[in-house]
């Protein structure tokens, strides 16, 4: 697998340019509406900072992002002061249990190997507080053209590795961590389409907290 640290340090300004044509803002105000005030925030994959550690932090949550590319953290440090960011794998995050309210990993579980997803899932669910959220984006035939992937295609002028199951099976991964999903659904922006899942980790003390309403679903 080609190193993504070095990958994503070659073109991190680059990539950190063209956020702005990616508009998420619904997602993310979906995934955060449930929210409690001033909660805490993973980051994963955060990247240059946007657009989730900005959004969290202007919310006046507490953010913490990680990403193995030191030169994105540097952007990510002077983009969005007001958040931590550490350089962390995502595969072993160095968390205790139950450590935040929220995870988002955004444009990043589908450069990991897809053999390693259901670990992914299962390391999330562990950091997760019960009613805790989780955003993820997934990638699907709609992007890479197949139903199953494991291979490398061009990404700003560079080959990066991309990987993904059939959406049920990754459905199933996020099951068999303890992960219910509230919704999931294709989304196109920015000239792409990816799968857009949101999950929670159920609390039979405090109920369906982090459910949306009735009906709610992405616009």
């Amino acid at each position: 697998m080609p190193d993504l640290a070095l990958l994503y340090d070659d073109l991190a300004e680059t990539y950190a340019a063209g956020r702005h044509r990616f508009d998420t803002m619904p997602i993310l105000e979906e995934f955060a509406g449930p929210l409690p005030p001033g909660a805490r925030v993973l980051d994963a994959g955060c990247g240059a900072g946007e657009p989730v550690a900005r959004y969290f932090v202007a919310r006046g949550d507490t953010i913490t992002g990680i990403d193995v590319s030191e030169r994105m953290l540097a952007l990510a440090r002077r983009q969005v002061p007001k958040a931590t960011f550490r350089r962390m794998d995502l595969r072993a995050l160095d968390f205790p249990p139950a450590t935040f309210d929220a995870i988002a990993a955004v444009y990043v579980v589908f450069h990991l190997p897809r053999a390693e997803h259901a670990a992914l899932f299962t390391g999330f669910a562990r950091v997760l507080k019960p009613g805790g959220a989780l955003l993820l984006t997934l990638a699907t035939r709609e992007y890479t053209g197949q139903d199953e992937f494991d291979d490398e295609m061009e990404f700003l002028g560079r080959r990066l590795p991309y990987s993904h199951d059939r959406p049920e099976v990754a459905l199933g991964k996020l099951a068999a961590a303890g992960l219910a999903v509230v919704n999931a659904r294709l989304i196109e922006t920015g000239g792409e389409t990816f799968y857009w899942v949101i999950a929670h980790k159920p609390n039979p003390a405090e109920g369906e907290r982090f459910l949306p309403p009735a009906g709610k679903a992405f616009p």
